[in-house]
């Protein structure tokens, strides 16, 4: 659980993202050492505090570009010294450019695929970065509908035959693991988030296989135990099933809560693991 230094900490980050704030300042406020510091907060909090202040930023940026008159005033608003610095960050925070994000994911390329699985079809949607899609329905039809709705003005293309290898190897990887064959999933994400969604989601990744978690827990882990309701919404923004394991967080009392993709899914994903777990497969 993240103690009260940390929880000010990042407090104290986010009320000054778009400052330069060094390690050896938060050093000095916790009353830790540098290294100490950087493994203490990293534990807590499931990111460095450069990462957590870079997330803080981008958060605003995502903001200000919906707002400002250019790109540039947004990039300089957030805290950025330069326009380059968020360009080369921009796959792993935004999913897109800042400019492709202002104008809805125009210029983004997703290629998409259906497979089945043991809860039913599965769509899977990639840039080359990495997955920005996995959702389970009835049909193809629909799947594809959503993907577009997620990704109003991307490209959208059909996988291709033969798959380039990454996707088939991402494909193969969740199809396995839904199978109980690969309990754990190490896949490169392209998705988008603010800082709380980013906090909630690396540390739904730290869920074992086969164990369920509170949304009161999670909030409680990631420093802000009155946050259950908010951890409830990211766990329902989610937009990568099985990859961010929000099935693996229900209510207090037992109860499965919600999940996006219907509670039977849920139940059967949680009671696939247990049992693949109790058979000696984590």
């Amino acid at each position: 659980m993240m103690t009260q230094s940390m929880q000010d900490l990042c407090r104290h980050i986010e009320a000054h993202s778009d400052e330069r704030i060094s390690l050896a300042d938060l050093a000095a406020r916790a009353g830790l050492s540098r290294f100490h510091l950087q493994r203490t907060f990293k534990a807590a909090v499931g990111v460095t505090p450069k990462e957590y202040a870079e997330a803080c930023r981008m958060k605003k940026l995502k903001s200000g570009l919906k707002v400002a008159r250019d790109v540039t005033a947004a990039v300089y608003d957030a805290g950025f010294g330069s326009s380059s610095r968020v360009y080369e960050r921009a796959d792993t925070r935004l999913g897109m450019t800042p400019n492709q994000y202002r104008r809805g994911g125009c210029g983004v390329a997703i290629t998409y695929a259906a497979a089945e699985s043991p809860v039913g079809l599965m769509m899977i949607g990639a840039t080359d970065r990495g997955l920005c899609f996995v959702e389970f329905g009835e049909n193809e039809p629909d799947l594809l509908a959503r993907l577009r709705k997620e990704y109003p003005a991307a490209e959208l293309t059909p996988m291709s035959t033969p798959p380039h290898p990454a996707f088939r190897q991402w494909i193969a990887a969740l199809t396995d693991h839904l199978h109980g064959a690969q309990p754990r999933l190490h896949l490169p994400l392209d998705i988008r988030a603010t800082a709380f969604q980013m906090r909630v989601w690396n540390y739904l990744q730290s869920i074992p296989y086969g164990e369920a978690q509170s949304y009161g827990e999670v909030a409680a882990a990631i420093g802000q135990p009155s946050a259950a309701r908010a951890v409830a919404r990211a766990c329902a923004s989610n937009p990568v099933a099985i990859a961010i394991p929000c099935h693996r967080v229900i209510r207090g009392t037992g109860e499965l809560g919600g999940y996006r993709w219907g509670l039977a899914r849920k139940r059967t994903l949680l009671d696939l693991e247990r049992s693949r777990r109790a058979q000696g497969g984590s």
